[in-house]
């Protein structure tokens, strides 16, 4: 079967569009619509509903789209392994998406002794808010994830990496600095949260959902993007938020920034691993999780 027949099915499928598949490939959109074409006389059925604002798979296409995957991600190893110059040498690029906690702390300094490890490999990490890493991973732009948060998403498989405690974070000298406060006392401080999407907001909304409360209950007046944002903020004396420890681990111990726990919430996340359903990984991200289960905490 013509694999670049099922690549540009496969990606009309993830992306509803033959205009938007024909960007990701680098192709025209004459180019996707032939090759579709093609495969669609081949089999004999019509694999595409094209009749609605955006394009649907029909029950044929839904079928052959879980067993192009497999194929592809077959062909991909394929080639990767045929590529692969001398004997247990990385070669090429390894490409990694990650939310800002785990990506700006964890996930950099284990790449980087990766590299180290492996001076003939590329290797790129590309941080985002968790809801776009997914989405990258759905759509196989990306070959991993690691995210704080394991959203449900078709198409997507998530296992536990790694852990990561959530603190209340607060100026040095505040009130609440290493105290255990009532969650009612929240109400009277300014709380800075990070954007929707994150996945150390995502916590938090879970463990208040179990209080019959949500963030916006707590009269959120600021809301500042990712980590680094709300960071910055707190370090400035602006309020207190919620954040990985892991990522002002430093903070913490050079005095500009202070802890407090919340009575009642014990915000705990588990750092996942996302990838495509059905993708076999390449040796390069083969290699990095094993190197990366070895050194994490």
């Amino acid at each position: 079967m013509d694999t670049r027949q099922l690549a540009a099915f496969c990606a009309v499928v993830e992306r509803r569009s033959f205009s938007q598949a024909a960007e990701r490939l680098g192709v025209t959109q004459p180019a996707v619509s032939l090759q579709v074409r093609a495969l669609e006389k081949r089999l004999g059925q019509q694999l595409l509903d094209r009749s609605g604002r955006r394009v649907e798979p029909t029950e044929a296409g839904r079928r052959l789209y879980r067993g192009a995957q497999r194929l592809l991600a077959l062909e991909e190893q394929i080639l990767d392994e045929v590529a692969a110059e001398g004997e247990g040498d990385l070669q090429g690029t390894l490409t990694i998406g990650a939310s800002t906690g785990p990506g700006n702390v964890v996930l950099s300094r284990l790449l980087c002794a990766f590299q180290q490890a492996n001076p003939e490999l590329h290797v790129a990490l590309l941080v985002a808010d968790t809801q776009r890493i997914v989405e990258l991973v759905a759509d196989r732009s990306l070959e991993l994830g690691v995210v704080g948060a394991a959203r449900r998403h078709r198409g997507v498989a998530f296992e536990r990496f790694f852990q990561d405690e959530v603190i209340l974070a607060c100026p040095p000298g505040h009130p609440f600095a290493g105290r255990t406060v009532p969650l009612d006392d929240l109400r009277e401080e300014t709380l800075i949260v990070m954007q929707e999407g994150a996945g150390v907001r995502q916590v938090i909304d879970d463990e208040l959902r179990k209080r019959g409360l949500r963030i916006r209950d707590l009269g959120v007046k600021l809301e500042l993007g990712l980590q680094e944002s709300v960071k910055s903020a707190v370090q400035g004396g602006y309020g207190v938020t919620f954040i990985s420890r892991l990522a002002i681990e430093a903070d913490l111990a050079a005095g500009t920034i202070a802890e407090a726990r919340v009575e009642g919430l014990e915000p705990v996340r588990e750092i996942a691993l996302a990838r495509a359903t059905g993708r076999t990984e390449s040796r390069a991200a083969e290699a990095f999780l094993e190197f990366a289960r070895d050194g994490l905490p």
